[in-house]
């Protein structure tokens, strides 16, 4: 099959699985989008650190910390599964798994508990719209967007009517509390102070 040009709508998981592995590629209801070129330094660095200090939080829950590349497919319906079946595949930078029967060794079918994306130029208008879109509809419990350049958090929080209320923002002195993380809190600064 041939590559799919970004903003070409009608493709499945199963069309993904035919591409080339050394390309990354997310489709959002259909529409593929290209991953490349790799984040800068500082996007891959914020990453690290960030991943570290929630990996170190589920370590002893029965949750599951995921770092990119991990796809994670996200059925059109709820009963769906079926490669040819489910037109969303994201990779986002982090995702906290709570619910182990989500995971397979294609990575995950159903959506995280919690989610972080880090915002890069190429990136951070579709993860501040469509993925907030796309995580709020599949009822990702919680949803962090860090703008390392301008040194904050945003995070989403479900609410009981399944939408997102108004996001609350972090900044370098503050830490940000998740009770998907067992409202154990995590400081801004231990990943976005200005001198990491």
């Amino acid at each position: 099959m041939a590559l799919p040009q970004a903003q070409t709508g009608g493709y499945t998981y199963a069309d993904y699985l035919q591409w080339p592995e050394g390309e990354r590629w997310e489709l959002i209801d259909g529409v593929a989008w290209d991953m490349s070129p790799a984040p800068r330094r500082s996007h891959q660095k914020i990453l690290g650190l960030l991943f570290r200090l929630i990996a170190d939080r589920t370590d002893d829950s029965p949750c599951e910390t995921y770092v990119a590349p991990f796809d994670v497919r996200l059925p059109d319906h709820p009963e769906g599964g079926a490669d040819e079946s489910v037109s969303t595949v994201v990779q986002p930078d982090i995702s906290v798994f709570c619910d182990s029967a989500r995971l397979d060794d294609r990575g995950a079918l159903g959506a995280p508990t919690l989610v972080v994306e880090i915002l890069s130029p190429s990136t951070s208008y579709k993860d501040q719209t469509d993925k907030l879109a796309l995580y709020e509809r599949h009822g990702v419990r919680e949803y962090w967007i860090v703008n390392g350049d301008a040194r904050w958090v945003m995070v989403y929080r479900l609410e009981a009517d399944g939408r997102y209320g108004k996001p609350d923002y972090y900044r370098t002195d503050e830490a940000v509390t998740s009770e998907v993380l067992s409202g154990d809190p995590i400081r801004v600064a231990a990943f976005l102070s200005p001198g990491k």
